[in-house]
């Protein structure tokens, strides 16, 4: 029997994305001019209308001095850890 994971939080990553960046006090031209990004990319990720890249989110963690891992664990919030099977 396969299981397959739950859909990831993607509405926590926004959100836990828009917090940081609140909390730093940067508008979207801000945090593009610091990490890299279109403002576009920003809004659009921000807004839910695009996902981004790996490569994104890792550029969104450094600037925003905060561990990827964290970052992207939101993705799990809500979410129970799989229990091994039974042997």
């Amino acid at each position: 029997m396969t299981i397959f994971p739950p859909d990831p939080n993607l509405a926590a990553l926004r959100l836990e994305l828009s917090r940081l960046r609140a909390d730093r006090g940067w508008t979207y031209d801000e945090l593009a001019a610091r990490s890299g990004l279109s403002r576009r990319t920003l809004i659009e990720i921000e807004q839910g209308r695009t996902i981004g890249s790996l490569a994104t989110w890792h550029a969104l963690a450094h600037t925003l001095d905060a561990p990827l891992e964290k970052l992207l664990g939101t993705l799990c919030d809500g979410h129970e850890p799989p229990t091994p099977p039974a042997r």
